[in-house]
């Protein structure tokens, strides 16, 4: 993996938190903004957080995962009841 990589998913936002788009079964996209300092924890190789889901309109429920190295790089994510929606297809 290359160290400046960037995650088709997850992107920075600032030097202390990341936004995510999750897309839930019925086609809604709901986008979450993940604080370093208030909903990612620390782990014994990284970092991790777990953010469940319900979208406004439908409400869709969905569970995020996301594991991240101790340079908080992802290296695992997991939707269930949803997908994640790469980052270059964002609008607005």
């Amino acid at each position: 993996m290359w160290p400046f990589r960037k995650d088709p998913h997850v992107k920075p936002e600032g030097p202390m938190a990341f936004r995510v788009r999750v897309r839930t079964k019925s086609g809604e996209v709901v986008e979450l903004r993940l604080s370093k300092s208030m909903e990612i924890s620390p782990t014994e190789g990284g970092y991790y957080v777990r953010k469940e889901i319900v979208a406004p309109r439908s409400l869709d429920r969905a569970v995020l995962e996301i594991w991240f190295d101790r340079g908080y790089r992802p290296v695992r994510k997991q939707v269930e009841g949803g997908e994640l929606v790469p980052i270059r297809e964002w609008t607005g």
